[in-house]
């Protein structure tokens, strides 16, 4: 068994060892096993073992003591490819984040700038968890206050930044009796330790980047490939403070190991990833008033028209006439629109180009499949215009572009439409487009009944 230098302040004290059983042994396995590189997969694995060696440390000595550890990192396979330490540990009401660098550190071990300064990851402690994996054990060696780390590095001045966003820390630092931790656990409130604010401007943050992060975010299929080594520092900041961001990137360097089903060319396409950032970034037009004869502030401020229920074809003389028309034609298609559904439109221009884009949305939930949304997007252009022939409408969801269409240049269609099935929580984005170059995106639609 490897053992630390003689030197080493933490000898000192005496340390107890953690064994751990078979189940958190195999638990650790299942947690490291949806990571998609060997060497973040193994760290994810050594994670876990030390996530499990403190719990069991903590409830040895005081099983009052509540531990969370289901909504830490760990626990969510993108997070967890991202972030090589266990953030968001919950043990009361404290946050803990626990740091393990298996035996291979000496005096100094790295931390990464992640859980240091990105409000959203920082805890009130962190902890160093020695894993002897092979001994199938572990040590808790000490603990340090965020306040304290932050000190020592603004005070000394000593420690930089590496190229993969770490700080190397000494061992030092740490108060080497973790038996303080217990205490501090114990007789502490959470708001006696100060932690920085999360910044209520991260969704403008990421959409003034959305031009750089086109072109980047596509260098990151490769498993293999860190953040750092393709972001620099603000960009991978805004990044891993947008849940669906890591998201899409952990499905991109999974789906990128299947060689019968590699990512599809349209998910890494700049129009993909522009449309992705904006159902990000953009508040979204909340159809689900729309059953309640209500537009939401984004609907109005929008100009959009809230039309009558569907009713019987007549002459075609207004905006909800002309969609009747329309809604009748696709009835006969074959796409049934229920009497309960509401619907509206907006006017806006392309180019010069007079444009009107009608939404009908309704709540299509059954017994089988509850929490189901339905959006019927139809885009054309206002009577008596057609649309021009290189004109085209794009939808797309946050795991990329659903539908795009052209117009057919022997039909010179007056419209295009789509209609789209959802969770409640699923929000569609759509633009149309001239070229490649010319394009008016919409702010994306959500369906929310309750609100």
């Amino acid at each position: 068994m490897n053992t630390l230098p003689v030197s080493f302040e933490f000898e000192r004290l005496p340390t107890e060892t953690i064994s751990l059983d078979a189940e958190a042994i195999n638990q650790s396995i299942e947690l490291s096993r949806h990571i998609p590189d060997d060497g973040r997969q193994w760290q994810t694995y050594l994670n876990a073992l030390a996530l499990f060696v403190l719990k069991k440390w903590l409830g040895e000595r005081d099983d009052n003591l509540t531990v969370n550890w289901e909504e830490s990192t760990i626990s969510k396979p993108a997070l967890a490819n991202v972030i090589p330490h266990v953030a968001n540990f919950q043990v009361g009401n404290f946050k803990l984040c626990l740091i393990t660098n298996g035996t291979s550190w000496n005096e100094h071990i790295s931390l990464s700038r992640i859980v240091v300064n990105i409000p959203e990851f920082v805890p009130h402690f962190y902890v160093f968890v020695e894993v002897l994996e092979s001994e199938e054990c572990g040590v808790v060696r000490g603990f340090i206050s965020y306040p304290q780390l932050m000190e020592n590095i603004e005070t000394l001045q000593t420690i930089s930044t590496q190229p993969d966003w770490s700080y190397e820390i000494p061992l030092n630092w740490f108060d080497n009796d973790p038996n303080r931790l217990l205490l501090y656990l114990r007789a502490l409130q959470p708001d006696s330790i100060t932690l920085p604010n999360i910044p209520d401007n991260r969704q403008q943050t990421l959409a003034a980047m959305e031009g750089e992060l086109v072109t980047l975010l596509r260098q990151l299929q490769a498993p293999e490939i860190e953040l750092w080594e393709i972001l620099n520092w603000q960009q991978g900041s805004a990044v891993l403070t947008s849940p669906e961001l890591v998201d899409w990137i952990y499905k991109l360097q999974i789906s990128s190991l299947n060689l019968e089903n590699p990512p599809l060319e349209t998910s890494l396409s700049p129009a993909s990833i522009r449309d992705l950032i904006k159902l990000i970034t953009q508040p979204a037009i909340n159809v689900g008033r729309w059953l309640w004869d209500e537009l939401d502030e984004i609907g109005e401020s929008l100009a959009w028209t809230l039309l009558p229920r569907l009713a019987p074809l007549r002459e075609m003389r207004s905006p909800a006439e002309e969609l009747e028309a329309i809604a009748s034609q696709l009835q006969t298609q074959g796409l049934e629109i229920p009497l309960v559904a509401r619907s509206g439109y907006q006017n806006f221009l392309l180019a010069g180009i007079p444009l009107r884009l009608y939404a009908v949305a309704w709540n299509s939930s059954t017994v089988s499949e509850p929490n189901l949304w339905s959006l019927l997007l139809i885009l054309g252009a206002t009577s008596p215009n057609t649309l021009p022939e290189n004109f085209k409408f794009r939808v797309s969801d946050k795991t990329g572009i659903l539908t795009e269409q052209s117009v057919n240049p022997q039909q010179r269609d007056s419209y295009l439409y789509t209609c789209l099935v959802g969770n409640w929580d699923e929000k569609f984005i759509v633009t149309a487009s001239l070229g490649d170059d010319v394009e008016v995106t919409l702010p994306p639609f959500a369906f929310d009944i309750t609100s």
